[in-house]
C-alpha cells in the first residue's frame, strides 16, 4: 500500500512537471490529475477553446461569457444567461484558483473534476448553457478543419486521435487550472513583506476580519485562499453552509432547484446549504451570493450584521449579529479590496486569443 501511494504521489508530481504555475514563494502547487497532466500546449489550446464562440449551438456563446477575465472570471450578473437566453438558476461562479476548490459548483458535493464539469455547460439541457448536446460530431468536425485547431491539437495531444470531446474537456481543465491568484495588495502586505503594500485603514479591516469577538468572517472564509473546506477522515471537502439568504414566507423559504446541498442529498438538514467561495479579487464579483441577490460588498456587511435574513432551523451557528461603526465598515471594505489581484485580469497567458469578432 505504501509503495503504491508512493508511485501515485511521484506520477501526481511528473504530471505538473511541464507546467510553470509562476507560483509567489510559499504558495501550494495546485493537485493535478495523473492522466490529464499540465503542458503548456495544452493550457494553450485550453485558452482557445475557451474563448471560442463556436462553442455554442448557435456561435453567441463560449465559456468566457460566463467567466470574463476583467471580472475575476465570473460575469457581473445575477443569474448566468445561456447562448439560448435561458436564465441559470444561480450565478456564475469564479473560476480563479479553482484548480485549489475540494468541490465544483454552488452545492455538488462529488463534482470534484473539472473535466466532467467541462461537460455540464457544453451539453446539459437543464438550463441550456453552450447547448452542444445532440450536435458534438459537427462540433467536433468545425475543430478538426480549423488550421489553428488542427496546429494546436497536434501539440497538445501527439500521437493519438486527438479530435474528441474528452481531448476538449481535458484541454480546457488544464486551462482553467492555470488560473491563479496570489499577487494582489494584501499577498504582498502579508507573505511579500512590504507594509506599505496596502493601507491602514486595510489593516485595521484585517483584524475585524480575523476576530471572533467581532466580524469573524474568517471563520467562513479561512486561510491562505479565504474560503473554507472540512478536514474529515483525511479528506478534504468543500464547506457548505446556510447564509441566511432566504425571507421566511411562512411555507417555504427554498424553492427547487435553489434548495443547496440537498438537491443532491435529499436530506432536510441539507436544504440552503450552499459553498462558500474564495473572497480573493470579491471586488470585482458582484453580485453576490448564489442567487446574486446582494449588490455591494457594503450590502453583504449589512446581511451578516444583521445576522442573516432569517432563522431557518439549518441557518449556519457562525452567523450572529454583529455591530461596526461606519469606520469600521470602510476599514473591512478597504481589507477586502486589498485582495484584488490587478495582475490576474490584465495577465495575458488568461487573455482572448482570436481576434475581437470571435
Amino acid at each position: 500500500m505504501t509503495r503504491r501511494l508512493s508511485l501515485l504521489f511521484l506520477s501526481a508530481v511528473l504530471a505538473a512537471a511541464d507546467w510553470d504555475w509562476k507560483l509567489p514563494k510559499g504558495f501550494p502547487q495546485p493537485h493535478v490529475p495523473v492522466d490529464n497532466p499540465m503542458t503548456a500546449a495544452k493550457v494553450e489550446l485550453g485558452r482557445h477553446l475557451f474563448y471560442d464562440k463556436r462553442m455554442s449551438v448557435n456561435g453567441k456563446q463560449s465559456c468566457a461569457s460566463c467567466h470574463r477575465q476583467e471580472l475575476a472570471f465570473t460575469d457581473g450578473r445575477s443569474r448566468a444567461e445561456g447562448t439560448t437566453g435561458q436564465l441559470h438558476p444561480r450565478s456564475s461562479m469564479s473560476l480563479v484558483n479553482i484548480a485549489y476548490a475540494p468541490a465544483l459548483t454552488w452545492a455538488h458535493p462529488s463534482l470534484d473534476s473539472l473535466e466532467q464539469q467541462a461537460l455540464v455547460p457544453m451539453l446539459g439541457e437543464n438550463p441550456i448553457e453552450l447547448g452542444l448536446k445532440g450536435i458534438e460530431d459537427a462540433f467536433l468536425k468545425v475543430l478538426k478543419t480549423d488550421s489553428t485547431y488542427q496546429r494546436l491539437f497536434s501539440a497538445a495531444f501527439p500521437g493519438e486521435d486527438r479530435f474528441t470531446l474528452g481531448n476538449v474537456t481535458k484541454a480546457i481543465a488544464a486551462f482553467e487550472r492555470s488560473i491563479v491568484s496570489m499577487r494582489s495588495p494584501y499577498d504582498r502586505y502579508r507573505w511579500g513583506g512590504d507594509p506599505s503594500a496596502i493601507s491602514d485603514s486595510a489593516k485595521r479591516g484585517e483584524l475585524l476580519f480575523s476576530s471572533s469577538e467581532r466580524a469573524g468572517c474568517f471563520q467562513c472564509h479561512g486561510g491562505w485562499n479565504f474560503s473554507s473546506v472540512r478536514i474529515a477522515g483525511g479528506r478534504t471537502s468543500a464547506s457548505m453552509e446556510d447564509q441566511g439568504l432566504f425571507f421566511n414566507t411562512g411555507v417555504s423559504i427554498y424553492e427547487a432547484p435553489n434548495r443547496g446541498l440537498y438537491e443532491h442529498t435529499n436530506r432536510t438538514e441539507d436544504v440552503g446549504r450552499f459553498r462558500t467561495p474564495t473572497l480573493r479579487n470579491i471586488a470585482l464579483t458582484a453580485p453576490y451570493m448564489h442567487d446574486g441577490s446582494v449588490a455591494t460588498l457594503e450590502a453583504v456587511i449589512d446581511h451578516y450584521a444583521s445576522g442573516g435574513r432569517h432563522n431557518h432551523v439549518n441557518k449556519t451557528r457562525v452567523l450572529r449579529p454583529f455591530q461596526l461603526s461606519d469606520q469600521e465598515r470602510r476599514d473591512l471594505i478597504e481589507f477586502l479590496k486589498s485582495l484584488t489581484d490587478e495582475d490576474l485580469i490584465h495577465d495575458v497567458r488568461w487573455s482572448n486569443p482570436w481576434p475581437i469578432a470571435n
